[in-house]
């Protein structure tokens, strides 16, 4: 078995004084699909910024793996929930958005490979998004535009994906796919994925581990593992 990408240990986390998240251990190896749950108000997107580093625990820490399963180095992928906010006036096509994502760091005036074109395609085609490549972004609706921003993700072709609620605003029909997209990228690609949901019955079937956050009483939230 590969060491993990992501692990988390013994994490604990206040706003001020106010205690939050409690003994939060897990990890997400390559090759995993994994689901974070729990009730609304159960902390979720403040345990992923505190994996991200946009938000410091009190106590334990957070590891990422430094190198992929092919020692090449690891690149995570994030998105955060409703990120698509871009108004009318934004100027980029859906293609030049997603193309974007194929761009290494510093480099934005190279020329695309064909692999590059076969990757865009390959990401808008998993979101149902192809067919609307030539659209401006300000054009679409809000769950057009998050799946843009997934699409985007995936042509950047991360190790670790970081998923908050990434299927709002997609119909019954494109979750579904979505879902056996990202079961394919772990158990294929050997991705590592940490999606955090609140549709765990529709979802069950596709993922290997779900981790589940509850909270007792006044007690900070704690992190119980629930296998699929």
């Amino acid at each position: 078995m590969s060491d993990p990408y992501l692990v988390v240990d013994n994490l604990q986390f206040s706003y001020d004084k106010t205690p939050v998240l409690s003994h939060i251990s897990f990890d997400v190896k390559p090759g995993e699909f994994v689901v974070l749950t729990g009730e609304n108000g159960a902390a979720k997107s403040t345990l992923l910024k505190n994996i991200l580093g946009l938000l410091k625990p009190k106590k334990g820490s957070v590891h990422l793996a430094a190198k992929n399963i092919d020692g090449k180095k690891m690149v995570t992928g994030y998105i955060p929930q409703q990120i698509a906010s871009f108004n009318a006036g934004f100027p980029s096509t859906v293609l030049e958005l997603v193309q974007s994502g194929r761009y290494p760091r510093g480099k934005w005036f190279r020329r695309l490979t064909k692999e590059d074109h076969q990757r865009v395609e390959k990401a808008l085609q998993s979101v149902g998004m192809w067919d609307y490549r030539h659209r401006r972004i300000g054009e679409l609706s809000g769950g057009q535009k998050q799946r843009i921003c997934l699409a985007r993700l995936f042509a950047l072709d991360p190790d670790l994906l970081i998923l908050d609620e990434p299927t709002t605003g997609m119909d019954d029909e494109t979750r579904h796919k979505f879902y056996e997209l990202l079961r394919h990228n772990a158990h294929e690609h050997h991705k590592a994925i940490l999606m955090v949901t609140h549709d765990y019955e529709e979802i069950e079937p596709y993922i290997d581990r779900q981790i589940h956050l509850v909270r007792k009483e006044d007690c900070p939230w704690r992190c119980f593992h629930m296998h699929s």
